[in-house]
C-alpha cells in the first residue's frame, strides 16, 4: 500500500466509533452482560442516527456508501466495548446477496435507518459445517410456501424484522447437494416469531446481548424468494467473506479490550509493596499480546483494501478470520490470567472478552473449515468422501 490505511478521514471515523463505544457501549455492556441483559432498544436507536447500520448500504438507497475497510474500523471498535453491539450493526447491511432491484429498492433504505434488520436461519441440527445437508424443507401451497423443519443457531430470531430461511425445494441430488435449497424472506413484527415458528433459546456462556434460538417450523407461510429458486446456497455463500471479515474485526476489538484492560489492571494492582506491571515477566506478557493484536490488524487491513478494490479473496477472508479468532482467544485468556482471581468474576470484563473471544473460532465457519479453505486453495482439493 502506498498510502497509510488509517487516512485522516477513517481517523474521523474511528474517533467517533470509540467515543461512542467506550462512552455509550462499554458502560451498559459492563451492566447487563453479566446477568444476560439484551441490548437496549434505546442503543439501537443511537446507532441507527450514527449511521452504523448503513455503512456498506449504496448512497442511493440512503446508506453511506462506505467501504469493507471503515466497516472494519467501526466493528473493532464496537467489539472492544460490546461483542453483541459490534454484531448488531451486521444484522441491516449484510445477507443481502441475491437481493433484486425491486428488494433493494424496498428494503435497503429502511436497513440504512436500522428499521429492517434479520436473522439467518441457516444452520441445523445435522447441517452446520456441511450446510448442504440441511432438510428444512418448503412446499408449494397456492402464491407462496409451507415451510416446516428444524434450525439451530438464530441469532436475533424474536427481535429481527425478517427471517431469512433457507429450505429444500428440491429432492437432494447427491452428486449435487447444494442444489435444490431455496432462500425465503420472512417479514415479522419485531419481538415475536413468525405465525407456524416455535423457538427455544439456546444456553449460551456468552454473546449475551441478545438470545440465539432454536426454532420449529411447523407449515410456516412464506411468499417471497431471494434469487432464484434451487440456488440458495450461493446466496448463503454470499456474504461469508464479508461475515469471516467482520469475525476478524470483532476478534481483534475483544483483543484489544483484554490488552488495554490488563495495561490498566497492571499500574494499579499492587503486590509486595509495588505495581505488578513493573515486573518483567507480565510486561513481556503484554508486549506479546500488543504485538499479535497489531499482526492481525495489519492483515485485516490489507485484506480489507484488496476487498475495497475490487479484489476479494475467499481465502484471505478465511486467512484472515483464522489468524484473528485464533487470536483473540489467546490474548484474551492472557488477559484473565493477569487479572489473577478478579479475572474470574464477574466484577470485570476480562472474563466476558474471553468467553465471546471463544466463539470467534466457531462461527461463521470454524477455525477448523478455515483451514480446509486455504489448504484446499494452495494444494487443491481433495476427495472428501
Amino acid at each position: 500500500m502506498t498510502e497509510p490505511f488509517l487516512t485522516e478521514d477513517r481517523l474521523a471515523i474511528q474517533a467517533m466509533a470509540r467515543d461512542f463505544a467506550m462512552k455509550e457501549v462499554l458502560p451498559v455492556a459492563n451492566e447487563l452482560d453479566p446477568e444476560h441483559g439484551e441490548i437496549p432498544m434505546a442503543l439501537r436507536e443511537k446507532m441507527a442516527g450514527l449511521g452504523f447500520f448503513g455503512i456498506l448500504i449504496p448512497e442511493e438507497y440512503g446508506g453511506l456508501g462506505l467501504g469493507l475497510s471503515e466497516y472494519a474500523i467501526i466493528v473493532e471498535e464496537l467489539a472492544r466495548a460490546w461483542m453483541s453491539v459490534a454484531s448488531l450493526i451486521a444484522r441491516g447491511q449484510q445477507f443481502t446477496a441475491g437481493f433484486d432491484a425491486d428488494q433493494r429498492a424496498r428494503y435497503l433504505p429502511a436497513m440504512a435507518r436500522g428499521e429492517f434488520l434479520s436473522a439467518f436461519a441457516l444452520s441445523e441440527a445435522e447441517a452446520g459445517s456441511d450446510v448442504a445437508n440441511l432438510s428444512c424443507r418448503a412446499v408449494p401451497d397456492g402464491e407462496g410456501w409451507r415451510i416446516t423443519g428444524q434450525k439451530m443457531w438464530c441469532t436475533f430470531a424474536d427481535g429481527s424484522d425478517y427471517l431469512q430461511v433457507f429450505a429444500r425445494t428440491e429432492p437432494v441430488d447427491p452428486a449435487h447437494r447444494s442444489r435444490g435449497v431455496t432462500c425465503f424472506l420472512m417479514p415479522k413484527q419485531r419481538g415475536t416469531l413468525p405465525e407456524g415458528v416455535t423457538g427455544t433459546p439456546v444456553r449460551k456462556i456468552g454473546y449475551h446481548g441478545w438470545r440465539t434460538w432454536e426454532l420449529a417450523f411447523d407449515g410456516a407461510w412464506a411468499s417471497e424468494i431471494v434469487g432464484e429458486p434451487g440456488k440458495g446456497f450461493r446466496i448463503a455463500m454470499g456474504d461469508l467473506d464479508t461475515a469471516r471479515i467482520h469475525t476478524a474485526a470483532r476478534a481483534i476489538g475483544l483483543a484489544r479490550g483484554a490488552l488495554e484492560d490488563s495495561i490498566a489492571y497492571v499500574g494499579e494492582r499492587v503486590q509486595f509493596g509495588r505495581p505488578i506491571g513493573v515486573n518483567q515477566g507480565l510486561r513481556f506478557r503484554i508486549a506479546d499480546m500488543a504485538a499479535q493484536v497489531e499482526a492481525a490488524r495489519a492483515l485485516m487491513y490489507q485484506v480489507c483494501t484488496a476487498v475495497d478494490a475490487g479484489r476479494p479473496s475467499p481465502t484471505q477472508a478465511s486467512m484472515v478470520k483464522l489468524v484473528a479468532s485464533e487470536m483473540a482467544e489467546r490474548v484474551t485468556s492472557e488477559g484473565l490470567q493477569i487479572h489473577g482471581g478478579a479475572g474470574y468474576t464477574t466484577d470485570f470484563p476480562a472474563e466476558r472478552y474471553w468467553r465471546d473471544a471463544r466463539l470467534t473460532k466457531i462461527f461463521e465457519g470454524t477455525s477448523e473449515i478455515q483451514l480446509r479453505i486455504i489448504s484446499d486453495a494452495l494444494l487443491g482439493r481433495t476427495d472428501r468422501a
